[in-house]
């Protein structure tokens, strides 16, 4: 006799089988004994900068990867604009520049 459920094919054992919550609780377990007996490592704020620095340095080393990220930033702030509209709104921002330094001079 098999110990595996009738058709679906996962076993009734192991850690992987059981509810979420169950499984919490024994990690949770594992974290505290581990603080307990002085085996868990706590970083320091210089060793966490240095792991958070080459973190950020492999993941900037991927070009495609940055260039994705920042059209997607600029896709966010500034909506997608056609050539068109997009010159049309650097026109407006100029002439609102020419005003500006206008009223400046009058003042």
């Amino acid at each position: 006799m098999s110990s595996k459920n009738p058709g679906s094919g996962t076993s009734k054992r192991g850690f992987a089988s059981m509810d979420e919550e169950r499984q919490r609780e024994i990690a949770s377990e594992g974290g505290r004994a581990a603080h307990a007996s002085g085996h868990a490592h706590q970083f320091t704020s210089e060793e966490a900068r240095r792991a958070g620095q080459k973190g950020g340095e492999a993941v900037s080393s991927n070009r495609e990867h940055m260039a994705a990220i920042g059209r997607k930033g600029g896709e966010a702030s500034h909506g997608r604009r056609s050539g068109e509209e997009s010159n049309r709104g650097n026109t407006q921002q100029a002439k609102a520049g020419r005003e500006g330094s206008k009223n400046e001079e009058e003042d």
